[in-house]
């Protein structure tokens, strides 16, 4: 999927971090764009969430898009001209793997509008996800646009979701809402319309209630681990 990128003459930052107390809220900042991942959003968010992991102060982030999407997938005009987030331009290669590799501090996905390719990746390497009512996941197109050299969103997905559901995902291209997200396992929770943000910053308020050591060491510990998948209902 093809957008074209901001004016190069821009001043407003590619990606936001706020401090709410103990909270960081890391906003994709390109909605001109749908927020698809360049090597500048990558660079930007890598930035943060370094900072939202060396802060003690800060204990869960909440991750969003602005505008009418939470990440419309990897900037493929960048790609084809080498500007794209690579692991030669910053320490990981997609924000999915940011996110993945980053400390051991919760992170919630709170998903306005629609998430598509590497938009999908991104939530599934978070924590916990909270999507809007009107929210909807499009398929991990890596297929379809021959983009099988960064598999890094193929392999994560699996350990999130049933494996059923992302070859219905990557192979089919499968689009769903957010009522069957839930059901499938890829969201936790639904918020009414335009307020996933609001309901991610309440559960990460909840979270960050509880002492910022065994938050860490469960983090790390559930996610070395192997756990097995809960029963997912079939598709309609």
């Amino acid at each position: 999927m093809l957008i074209a990128d901001e004016s190069p003459d821009s001043t407003e930052p590619v990606a936001i971090l706020e401090r709410r107390d103990d909270i960081a809220l890391i906003t994709f900042n390109r909605p001109r764009a749908f927020n698809v991942v360049n090597a500048a959003l990558a660079r930007a968010v890598g930035d943060a969430l370094k900072e939202f992991v060396a802060d003690p102060e800060l204990r869960v982030a909440v991750v969003t898009g602005a505008g009418r999407a939470f990440c419309a997938g990897l900037d493929l005009k960048g790609a084809a001209t080498k500007r794209s987030a690579s692991v030669h331009e910053h320490e990981v290669l997609t924000l999915a793997g940011a996110l993945n590799y980053f400390g051991n501090k919760p992170i919630i996905a709170a998903v306005n509008g629609f998430a598509l390719g590497d938009g999908i990746a991104i939530v599934l390497a978070c924590d916990f996800v909270i999507a809007d009512e009107n929210a909807q996941f499009f398929g991990l197109r890596r297929v379809s646009h021959e983009l099988l050299d960064a598999l890094d969103d193929t392999l994560l997905a699996p350990h999130q979701v049933h494996k059923k559901i992302v070859l219905n995902m990557m192979l089919a291209s499968e689009s769903l809402d957010a009522v069957t997200s839930a059901r499938w396992g890829v969201v936790d929770r639904i918020a009414a319309a335009g307020k996933a943000v609001d309901v991610a910053l309440k559960l990460a308020e909840t979270i960050a209630a509880n002492a910022p050591l065994p938050i860490q060491t469960t983090r790390r510990i559930l996610g070395r681990s192997d756990l097995p998948e809960s029963p997912r209902e079939p598709a309609v």
